[in-house]
C-alpha cells in the first residue's frame, strides 16, 4: 500500500468515526429527553454525559482529519427514539460495535501507518466507548434503580465518562479532575 493510499485509508476511517460520533451525540441527546420523560433521571444524566463525550470524540477526530488535509463531514440521521430500555439496548449495541470492531480495526490500521495522532484519537474513543458500554449495560440491568438524577463527569480531553466523584485524573489520558465537565 502506498503512503498516499495509507493516508487515504486513515482519512476514510477518521471520517467514518467522525460521522458515527456526531450521530451518536445527536442520538444520545434525544435518548436523554426520553429518559427524562420516563423519570429515569440517572439514565438521562448518563445519556447527556455520553452525548457530550461523543462530541469530544468527534472534535478530536476532526482535528486529525484537518491535519491530514481533509474536511470533517457528518450526515446526521433521523433518530428513532424508543422506550428508555430500548434506547439503552440500542446504545449498548452501538458502543459494543465501536469497542469490539470499529475502533480496534481503526487503531491497527493507524498503527501500521505510523499515524500517532490517529492512533491516539481512536484509542481515546475506544476507551471511552468501553466505559459507555459498561455504564449502559449496568443501567439496563438495574433500570428500576435509575430514577435519581446523577452527576457524571466527562474528561474534556478524551471523553472518558464516569460517576466516580473521587477520581483525581482521567485513567485514559491523565487529564486532571479539574478539567472534567460536570453533567447532570
Amino acid at each position: 500500500m502506498s503512503t498516499a493510499t495509507a493516508t487515504e485509508t486513515t482519512l476514510k476511517n477518521l471520517q467514518t468515526a467522525f460521522n458515527g460520533e456526531s450521530n451518536a451525540a445527536a442520538k444520545y441527546s434525544e435518548f436523554a429527553r426520553q429518559a427524562d420523560k420516563e423519570s429515569f433521571g440517572r439514565v438521562a444524566s448518563l445519556f447527556r454525559a455520553a452525548s457530550r463525550a461523543e462530541q469530544i470524540h468527534a472534535a478530536n477526530h476532526a482535528k486529525v482529519i484537518e491535519k491530514l488535509g481533509g474536511k470533517p463531514e457528518a450526515k446526521i440521521e433521523k433518530v428513532h427514539v424508543g422506550s428508555t430500555a430500548e434506547n439503552l439496548r440500542t446504545a449498548i449495541a452501538g458502543e459494543e460495535y465501536e469497542r469490539d470492531v470499529m475502533y480496534p480495526d481503526f487503531v491497527q490500521e493507524a498503527l501500521k501507518q505510523g499515524n500517532q495522532s490517529a492512533v491516539r484519537t481512536f484509542q481515546w474513543a475506544l476507551e471511552a466507548e468501553t466505559e459507555h458500554a459498561r455504564l449502559y449495560t449496568y443501567a439496563l440491568k438495574h433500570l428500576n434503580e435509575q430514577r435519581t438524577r446523577t452527576v457524571f463527569y466527562v474528561c474534556a480531553a478524551c471523553g472518558y465518562t464516569t460517576d466516580d466523584r473521587d477520581l483525581m485524573r482521567c485513567p485514559v489520558c491523565n487529564t486532571p479532575r479539574e478539567k472534567f465537565e460536570r453533567i447532570e
